[in-house]
Formats: structure tokens, C-alpha cells, sequence
């Protein structure tokens, strides 16, 4: 049997949510699951992500195969890092306190990047506010009427003309006859 670690949509029209979850591969999307892994909201900015690590890990060394998708929620949450740091644990590549620093080291540094990241779109924020205010009393001033020294055309108003057709009969042949 082949199993995915997938996702499965719920929530609303244009609003979706969606739970990380281990399927079978014949099941259908939203179908029967073997186990809820966690949740990925896409609506959010940045986008939420809440995991269990170590049933995730556990899946992964049981063969579980991710979707595309769900391989970089994975990565971007380090969660393949770590199996392929204990995979060399294993292997006897590398020992296990190696491996706990190096996960710690890239754990730090990605906590620090979405720390810049957050502070640029925290600066970067107040000035889309102050450009939106600004643009919103210019549409809002006040507008002063044309005086007759600006040169501006005067208005011309039209008026609709009623226009007056000859009534019609019908004959009790039915051609079609004036009246007079």
C-alpha cells in the first residue's frame, strides 16, 4: 500500500484551509485519511503552519511519500533537514550531538530571517498607510467651481425633442394604413 502525506481541503469557497494528513494513495483528496499530521492555512500572510514533528519524522522514516506541496511546507519548516541529519546519524556519517547542532544552527539562522523579513514589511507598511492618506485627501479636497475668467466653455444643456409619428391601423386585411 502506498501512502502520501498529502493535503486535504476544507473550509469555505475562495477561503480555503488545509489539513496536512497521511492517506493512502487510491483514496480521494478530501477522502478517508490514516492520520492528521496538522494544518496550512494559505490565506494568511505569511502563511500558517502548524506540524506535529515527530509523527511527521516518523511517517517520513516509514516511507511515507510527500506531495510536492507538502515536501515544501516540509523543507521550509526544516522538517526534512532533520530526517536527513538523522539518516546520517544512522549511517554513522555524523554523531547525534553534530546533528542537534546543526539543526539548532539552521533553526536560529531561519528565526532570524523571519525576523528581517517581518521588521522590512513593518517599515515598509507605514509608508504605504501615509501614501494611501495622502492620496485620500487629495480625492477628498474640496473642488472650487469654474469662475467665468478660467476660459471654461459654458455648459450647453440639450433638450430631447418629442418626435411625432403618424398613427398606423391595421386593416382587416392587414396592410398597414394611415389614419388620418
Amino acid at each position: 500500500m502506498a501512502v502520501k502525506i498529502r493535503l486535504a481541503r476544507r473550509g469555505r469557497k475562495k477561503l480555503a484551509l488545509y489539513d496536512i494528513v497521511v492517506a493512502d494513495a487510491r483514496a480521494s483528496r478530501d477522502g478517508r485519511f490514516i492520520e492528521k499530521l496538522g494544518n496550512y492555512n494559505p490565506n494568511t500572510q505569511p502563511s500558517t503552519v502548524s506540524l506535529r514533528e515527530e509523527k511527521t519524522l516518523q511517517w517520513l522514516f516509514d516511507g511515507a511519500q510527500p506531495t510536492n506541496t507538502v515536501k515544501n511546507i516540509l523543507s521550509s519548516s526544516g522538517i526534512l533537514l532533520r530526517k536527513h541529519l538523522q539518516v546520517g546519524v544512522k549511517k554513522g556519517a555524523i554523531t547525534q550531538e553534530e546533528a542537534d547542532k546543526r539543526w539548532e544552527a539552521w533553526r536560529q539562522a531561519k528565526e532570524s530571517k523571519l525576523a528581517k523579513k517581518a521588521a522590512a514589511t513593518k517599515e515598509t507598511k507605514p509608508q504605504t498607510t501615509a501614501k494611501k492618506s495622502a492620496a485620500k485627501e487629495i480625492n477628498q479636497a474640496p473642488t472650487v467651481p469654474p469662475q467665468e475668467s478660467d476660459h471654461v466653455a459654458p455648459s450647453t444643456t440639450t433638450t430631447v425633442q418629442e418626435v411625432t409619428q403618424p398613427a398606423t391601423s391595421v386593416s382587416s386585411q392587414g396592410q398597414n394604413a394611415k389614419a388620418e
